[in-house]
């Protein structure tokens, strides 16, 4: 198992020093005009170009750059600076980032405490009344677009509570858990479900098809033959196999939604990664862009390294191979 995570471990970094390499000949190389233009935004001055030049070494080979970015970003974890916030990169994601892993980690556990259950009662009694059930529940998520969920859950719970005089549900911002976890999950629920609505539709889907071709299996029907009890051979024998789909698309989802939630972000005005990323793009912020998309790679590969691990403890095929 050591030597697994290991060798899963080397191939993510091999992943993050392309990914890097690629994004930096983007913004670097590949990109048109002026270089420390790119990168100084609205409101140049010649004084700032000067500077930019000298901080990303512009007049130098495009390996030399490439070489002390990385030498930057490995031993100091310096992602640049923003000259038009006047802030380092590192401190603008960072100050982002709780908002985002709230937002991500807790709408997962909804949407994992909906959508794998819902999967399971379908699975266990197909073509049956709550299977055509879950089979809506999964088309009527699959078919809601994530803003107009937003929207909806706003104008019923923000707007029409709030004119009938019960302002329980905050319309927007983020309330740092630390600060009051109250007013955290108040801000937070809204977004969460908006997420877990949409997600534990496909969820449930790819859960009830999984467990249906497991519970065809040959070593399910030896099970069932030894005597042992339905819920037994269900949830010892025939779920610990279904769930591999649904481990590789939780890693992707939830890799993704740290690496910013833009759509729910900017609905529910959460101060996030995604919100910081979409700001970013509009003010031509191109330091803040070529952050965040480093961010969301390193969350991405991790996610997927995770999966992996996750694989070989349910399977131990996976690691033998």
């Amino acid at each position: 198992m050591g030597r697994f995570i290991v060798r899963r471990a080397l191939f993510g970094l091999v992943v993050l020093t392309i990914i890097s390499f690629a994004v930096f000949w983007l913004f670097f190389v590949f990109a048109p005009g002026d270089k420390a233009g790119n990168f100084c935004g609205k409101n140049c001055t010649p004084e700032r170009l000067a500077q930019i030049r000298a901080l990303y070494h512009l007049d130098e080979p495009w390996y030399s750059q490439y070489w002390l970015y990385v030498k930057r970003l490995v031993l100091h974890g310096d992602l640049g600076y923003s000259f038009t916030n006047q802030t380092p990169v590192r401190s603008i994601i960072f100050d982002r980032a709780p908002a985002t892993a709230s937002l991500a980690l807790g709408a997962a556990v909804i949407w994992l405490s909906l959508g794998i259950p819902i999967g399971i009662l379908a699975a266990t009694k197909p073509r049956s009344l709550r299977d055509r059930a879950a089979t809506i529940f999964a088309l009527g998520g699959l078919s809601i677009p994530t803003f107009v969920l937003g929207l909806v859950m706003l104008y019923l719970f923000f707007y029409q509570l709030t004119i009938h005089g019960v302002a329980f549900f905050p319309g927007n911002g983020y309330a740092p858990l630390t600060e009051n976890p109250w007013e955290w999950v108040k801000h937070l629920i809204l977004p969460w479900f908006t997420l877990a609505i949409v997600s534990a539709a496909s969820y449930s889907r790819i859960t009830r098809g999984s467990l249906l071709e497991v519970l065809g299996e040959d070593y399910i029907r030896t099970a069932r033959a030894k005597g042992l009890s339905e819920r037994r051979v269900i949830y010892r024998h025939g779920l610990r196999s279904a769930l591999t789909p649904v481990v590789t698309l939780l890693g992707i989802d939830v890799g993704t939604l740290l690496g910013g939630a833009i759509v729910t972000e900017q609905v529910f005005g959460l101060q996030g990664i995604g919100q910081t990323a979409v700001q970013a793009v509009i003010n031509g912020d191109l330091p803040i862009i070529f952050g965040t998309v480093l961010f969301a790679a390193v969350f991405i590969v991790v996610a997927n390294i995770l999966v992996d691990i996750a694989y070989a403890m349910l399977d131990a095929r996976v690691r033998l191979a």
